[in-house]
């Protein structure tokens, strides 16, 4: 799954449940921030395996979409220099 796909998905799922980036880290329970919670969606930080799996039962995905993608770009950038 490319960055993109899940960063559209993320947003697709969150816009029909009708909820925003701070109540989606509310309801997750993962005490992390609507900031962090952006990040995540935007592929700019990949959440740990209990965040992810909190996220993906507010949003109704599986928790595994989030490491199935090169979510850090920047990280990536750091590995392959």
């Amino acid at each position: 799954m490319e960055t993109k796909d899940l960063k559209s998905l993320l947003i697709s799922k969150r816009d029909k449940l009708g909820l925003t980036h701070q109540e989606v880290a509310e309801k997750s329970g993962a005490s992390i921030t609507r900031q962090y919670y952006g990040m995540i969606e935007n592929g700019e930080r990949r959440p740990s395996v209990d965040v992810a799996k909190k996220i993906a039962s507010v949003l109704g995905v599986e928790w595994t979409i989030f490491f199935e993608t090169v979510s850090n770009h920047k990280l990536r950038e750091k590995t392959s220099a």
